[in-house]
C-alpha cells in the first residue's frame, strides 16, 4: 500500500490535506470574546494547532496574526475545528491569500 492509499484509509478526521511543520511561534488571536497569544505546536498551509488555556468552542471564528520572521507576518481568519479545553485549539484557515500562501511556503520548515 502506498502513502496515498494509506492516507485514504484513515478516518475522515485524521486526514490532512497539507503536511505539517513543527514550527513554534507566538500567534496572536482575536475573536469569540477571546483575545490572546498562544504558541503553535505545528502549522501547515491549511491550519495550525496552538497551545492555549483559553477556552474557545468548536465552530468559533478567530483572526490570527502569525509572525514568520524578518518582520513578516500572515494575518488570516480561522475556524476552530478542534477544541481541547484548557490545552489547545485546532484551527482551519479560511481565505489564505496567494501572497500569504507563498510566504508560508518559503518560511515553513520542511518535514
Amino acid at each position: 500500500m502506498d502513502e496515498h492509499e494509506a492516507k485514504n484509509n484513515l478516518p475522515q478526521d485524521e486526514r490532512r490535506q497539507h503536511d505539517r511543520s513543527r514550527l513554534i511561534v507566538d500567534v496572536f488571536f482575536d475573536g469569540h470574546d477571546a483575545t490572546g497569544v498562544a504558541s503553535t505546536k505545528d502549522i501547515s498551509l491549511g491550519g495550525l494547532y496552538m497551545n492555549t488555556q483559553t477556552i474557545v468552542p468548536e465552530g468559533s471564528l478567530l483572526t490570527l496574526r502569525i509572525p514568520l520572521g524578518d518582520e513578516e507576518q500572515v494575518v488570516v481568519n480561522g475556524e476552530v475545528v478542534y477544541s481541547n479545553p484548557g490545552r489547545g485549539l485546532g484551527i482551519k484557515f479560511h481565505g489564505l491569500t496567494e501572497k500569504d500562501r507563498a510566504l508560508m511556503e518559503r518560511k515553513l520548515p520542511t518535514l
